[in-house]
């Protein structure tokens, strides 16, 4: 622990950038997924939407929590740190896959009806409290999604249990300003994508770190110079757009008339 202190000590700015880092990833991805949730409840009564939605922020804090501690043994476990790669490159694909296809994300096209936890509980408890089990269920998927997308930028577990927690407060107070954000530069939700794949990446070459120690470029990929030159490609992949889209409009942003209508 003192080790893991005296690194952040050493390393300020980049400790800062890389929590500020994992800030970004938590807020959008949660915005995202807040939207999932949001299409899962909406064939309930209107009072009861809130209810679950409820239940599922509160999911959402636990299953971040154990998600946390399952991060400081997914840092120790040197294959899970390929596995979750490949994990977060299945996620990049799927999106792009069914983005190409259909135009619209493969989870927002998800039948509550279909999904073998519903089905198997519905009867059972209702379809209230069916839905709750489901929300808790895509609140654990997302929260396992995060926490691989975290531990890509860095082996130290405060800094990642750091910004997740930043993070979750993000989400819960700021997520309006990032719906905006996102409103205006639709193209964030390609960069928030792109970050993944940069990072799957990382976590696949663990597999060359592992079976190749001494070689030089696993020296470089463990280095804190390697988390850094990640940490300013993933922040400049969202705020060069941004700045670009702002004074040159490109990549092109949502015109304003169609921003009052929404």
């Amino acid at each position: 622990m003192n080790e893991l202190i005296q690194q952040i000590i050493d390393n300020p700015i980049p400790s800062a950038i890389i929590v500020g880092n994992l800030v970004i990833i938590e807020s959008l991805l949660s915005v995202d997924n807040a939207a999932v949730l949001a299409t899962m409840v909406m064939d309930l009564p209107e009072k009861q939407r809130d209810r679950a939605l409820k239940y599922g922020i509160f999911g959402a804090y636990l299953f971040r929590g154990l998600a946390m501690l399952f991060a400081s043994f997914l840092i120790k476990i040197w294959w899970l740190k390929p596995l979750g790669g490949l994990y977060l490159l299945y996620l990049v694909f799927s999106w792009w896959k069914n983005k190409k296809t259909e135009g619209e994300k493969e989870e927002e096209s998800i039948d509550k009806g279909q999904n073998w936890l519903y089905k198997a509980t519905v009867g059972a408890i209702g379809p209230f409290w069916a839905t709750v089990a489901l929300v808790e269920l895509m609140d654990m998927a997302f929260s396992i999604d995060n926490i691989f997308a975290a531990v890509a930028f860095t082996d130290n577990i405060l800094l990642v249990c750091l910004g997740v927690f930043i993070g979750i407060l993000a989400m819960r107070f700021v997520a309006q300003a990032f719906v905006k954000l996102m409103t205006k530069f639709t193209f964030l939700e390609s960069a928030a994508y792109i970050v993944i794949a940069i990072l799957g990446i990382k976590l696949t070459l663990s597999i060359y770190e592992h079976f190749f120690p001494e070689s030089p470029i696993t020296h470089f990929l463990e280095s804190s110079q390697a988390d850094i030159i990640t940490s300013i490609i993933t922040v400049g992949v969202f705020i060069v757009p941004i700045i670009t889209s702002a004074l040159l409009n490109f990549p092109k942003r949502t015109p304003a008339a169609e921003l009052e209508k929404k």
